[in-house]
């Protein structure tokens, strides 16, 4: 039997996995940003901030943005100073993120598309590893860990910024209500797309718990692993060190 994977509350063959995705944001790339205010209730802004701060860009370093295709978290870092290359498996994603880049005027970012569980870059590249909101949507979360810690220096730094469940009682159902009723009726009103916008939501439910994706975390040979919950964990940012 072939194996199974999550594709928000179904489970489907693993090899259909991508292709599904990727036609989601393909579905919803031009929308990036309508997306996770839906999705957030807008502060995804203020999360990718905190994010940023985090991962402390350097100037001189090389970062590697992974799942980063439309440049939000890009921009940030590349103020910074740091050199960055923005990776993305969708190239819809890519096109919105140049597009954008254009219209700021910035043109040191290097953007290449890449499977985030197949890396083409070579072994000991990057200083950092960043992927915000992505890495639930992976197929095999396990090998894009193996594959991020590969490409980092040693002393290198992993940063995921991802969805996951709050644990603030009275919020968590309210959150809940609000996400799995409203977002996709914003999505088909704003986008004329409710499904992405609901698979998106169930993604979030599927994501493992931030005590076991610390474990997987570890488990790809990180160390010092951190998880900072935000609003009792409804979004969290995770990391670790390869030493």
């Amino acid at each position: 039997m072939s194996e199974t994977v999550s594709f928000g509350y179904e489970d489907i063959a693993a090899e259909e996995k991508a292709d599904k995705v990727g036609a989601i944001f393909s579905n919803v790339a031009r929308k990036y940003d309508i997306m996770n205010d839906a999705m957030s209730g807008g502060m995804h802004r203020v999360w990718k901030d905190k994010f940023v701060r985090r991962v402390k860009p350097q100037p001189g370093e090389q970062i590697l943005d992974m799942a980063g295709g439309t440049g939000d978290i890009a921009f940030r870092m590349e103020a910074r100073g740091a050199t960055i290359t923005v990776s993305d498996i969708n190239q819809d994603m890519l096109d919105v993120g140049i597009e954008r880049a254009m219209e700021r005027g910035i043109d040191t970012l290097v953007w290449s598309r890449q499977n985030a569980e197949e890396l083409t870059f070579p072994d000991r590249h990057f200083d950092a590893y960043t992927i915000a909101f992505g890495i639930r949507n992976v197929t095999h979360i396990a090998k894009a860990l193996a594959e991020a810690h590969r490409v980092l220096k040693y002393g290198g730094r992993f940063f995921c910024l991802e969805f996951s469940t709050t644990e603030w009682p009275g919020f968590k159902e309210v959150y809940d209500a609000y996400s799995h009723k409203l977002v996709p009726q914003i999505g088909k009103m704003i986008a004329g797309d409710a499904d992405s916008y609901r698979y998106l939501i169930e993604s979030i439910r599927r994501f493992p718990p931030m005590p076991e994706f610390e474990r997987m975390i570890r488990e790809a040979g990180f160390t010092h692993t951190k998880v900072e919950p935000i609003m009792g964990g409804l979004v969290a940012i995770h990391s670790g060190w390869k030493v």
